[in-house]
């Protein structure tokens, strides 16, 4: 059974001096980094990815695929606890956000247009994510 995180809470100060200009933008402001520019959109690397605001384990790279939108995407996250999910309806839109359980940091969205086994697609932006390499 899934155990809620211990939540991180820092001030926007703590935030700014952690965080990259566009980490802060994307994370605190939920920006949104342009398609195809992300540093990992096209790893293919055996690992784990982070949440970059507080390390919490996100997603595995088994569960990565290549879904052609520009965006890193994952049919599921390392485990349902790590991940929050809220409707989005900016931008004249109606999304689901996706945030990390922990420090509530916005990773991307997820829509109901993935592969099987789940027919999602988690949507998020490198910016959001660290990436830590397993050896063979």
């Amino acid at each position: 059974m899934s155990e809620t995180p211990e939540k991180i809470v820092r001030t926007e100060a703590e935030w700014r001096a952690l965080l990259t200009s566009e980490q802060y933008q994307i994370l605190r402001e939920k920006a949104t980094e342009r398609a195809f520019t992300g540093t990992l959109t096209e790893n293919h690397d055996t690992g784990n990815y982070h949440c970059a605001g507080c390390g919490a384990l996100l997603f595995l790279s088994g569960a990565k695929f290549d879904s052609g939108c520009g965006w890193p995407s994952f049919t599921l996250p390392a485990d349902s606890s790590t991940v929050a999910e809220h409707e989005d309806r900016s931008f004249g839109m109606r999304r689901v956000e996706v945030t990390c359980a922990r420090c509530g940091s916005h990773l991307g969205h997820v829509f109901p247009d993935g592969p099987a086994p789940t027919g999602l697609r988690y949507c998020i932006n490198s910016a959001s994510l660290t990436f830590t390499r397993q050896e063979p």
